[in-house]
């Protein structure tokens, strides 16, 4: 299923409505049997509404949690102690509410008892229940995997390391010299074998990842097990829908060209621009005082400017003048050069090392938004010399140019810090993903993770 130009599995998708459903049924149960007229509380004193209030409240406390993306169960005790821990900020929420007076917002007393102990005895026996039954067995699709690349590889393990996708690997079809370096119990038999293995073992759906296709594509075989019901696709597609990125392992360019969704178009542009114009000068000015305040600490605990100056390379290879709150030492990059940051960089002020981790030096970018140099939304802006020597090193690290960079992106918010080669190229497949999705469903999706980035101090630098 996708959303916000994201797929979810319809597993997650079932969990989520499912608790939903859950918490809000507690709460439900015990307003009926804790207050003394139930329907007058439900429909007149605004019941239903106070309910939903707090059913957000967990779900989002459950999301921040990673509940719905770490949904392997390895430790039911965990599980029981985030459970705990998400309940117990909701009871301070509601405490917040009856001090600030906002009682048609919060629930009374013994209902939030009572519902709070259905939640802490329901939702992680349901947890389990579904991680058992629904995660694990019900209505798996089988896959076949015709060819074994390094895509199809990686997709593969992906699959089998999570079973909420709903995709059973039933093994790989190769040839050798490549066959040689899969499991014996994964290797099926060779592609020419493809027809009887199919009969066999009757796949819903079919990964072709085939590194070298020339002579070796059964396109007639594929061609009747298509007609015959069987969902085939490309590797390259499959690992774009499990790793929400897109793939630069053996991809061709004429993938790119012929890809019917690939943006940016005009259109989506020149939106995503009126309202990142927007949210900066909005953003600009509620964060004011917080500027300031940052400011004055960068001030007090370092010499040098607070304000930090840095060419980076702009839409389509321009470049521009990138604002930020100076983080590291006066003249850190004089000896050095330009240099990659790394992690506990020791060029980094203490008060820097805060500010980055909550990424508030990162608030004057604003600024460049309001000047049409970047977007709120959209792959970090590099510097030029840099880009300069991945362009020789990673291909189609040229085409992460064609938007404009964004002050928070698709993989700031998937990808950890990192300062390799390897992470580069892995950040390079999140953009990839995002321009080609390019959209505002996709910047709201990003925006809204990025608040849960922030708050638990993850991501990239």
């Amino acid at each position: 299923m996708r959303l916000f130009k994201v797929f979810f599995p319809t597993r997650v998708v079932g969990l989520l409505i499912s608790e939903i459903a859950i918490i809000f049924g507690c709460y439900l149960v015990a307003a009926l049997f804790a207050t003394e007229t139930p329907s007058i509380f439900l429909y007149e004193d605004g019941g239903f509404y106070r309910i939903g209030i707090v059913t957000v409240c967990i779900v989002i406390g459950f999301y921040l949690n990673d509940l719905y993306s770490q949904l392997r169960l390895r430790l039911k005790s965990q599980l029981l102690q985030q459970v705990c821990f998400v309940l117990g900020v909701s009871f301070l929420i509601q405490s917040l509410f009856d001090y600030l007076k906002l009682t048609d917002w919060a629930l009374p007393k013994w209902t939030m008892i009572y519902g709070s102990f259905l939640v802490l005895l329901l939702q992680p026996s349901w947890r389990i229940l579904y991680d058992r039954i629904v995660m694990r067995q019900l209505a798996r699709e089988t896959v076949l995997f015709l060819g074994a690349s390094p895509v199809a590889v990686m997709v593969g393990e992906r699959l089998a390391e999570n079973p909420h996708f709903g995709l059973s690997v039933a093994g790989y079809l190769e040839d050798p010299p490549a066959s040689e370096n899969l499991p014996s119990n994964l290797l099926l038999g060779a592609i020419s074998d493809l027809r009887a293995i199919a009969e066999t073992l009757k796949p819903q759906r079919i990964i072709v990842g085939i590194a070298e296709r020339r002579g070796r594509l059964p396109v007639h075989d594929l061609l009747e097990l298509r007609f015959s019901g069987i969902h085939i696709e490309e590797a390259q597609t499959a690992y774009e829908t499990v790793f929400s990125r897109v793939s630069v392992k053996d991809l061709r360019p004429s993938q790119l060209i012929f890809m019917a969704d690939l943006g940016p178009r005009p259109r989506n542009e020149f939106w995503q621009g009126v309202y990142s114009f927007v949210l900066a000068l909005v953003g600009f000015l509620v964060t004011f005082p917080i500027m300031l305040l940052v400011a004055l600490a960068v001030r007090l605990t370092s010499p040098g400017p607070v304000m930090y100056r840095q060419t980076r390379a702009g839409k389509n290879g321009v470049n521009f003048v990138l604002f930020k709150f100076r983080s590291m030492f006066q003249d850190a990059e004089a000896k050095s050069g330009a240099v990659w940051a790394s992690k506990n960089d020791p060029r980094v002020t203490p008060v820097g090392n805060w500010l980055r981790r909550l990424r508030l030096d990162e608030l004057p970018q604003l600024m460049n938004v309001l000047r049409g140099e970047m977007v709120i939304v959209g792959p970090r802006p590099e510097r030029p010399e840099f880009v300069k020597v991945l362009v020789e090193q990673i291909p189609y690290y040229q085409q992460r140019l064609s938007v404009k960079p964004g002050i928070t992106g698709w993989a700031q918010i998937n990808h950890k810090y990192g300062d390799t080669l390897e992470d580069t190229l892995l950040k390079l497949e999140y953009d990839l993903y995002y321009i080609k999705n390019l959209n505002f469903t996709l910047d709201l999706y990003i925006m809204f993770h990025t608040v849960k980035v922030m708050l638990l101090s993850r991501g990239a630098q």
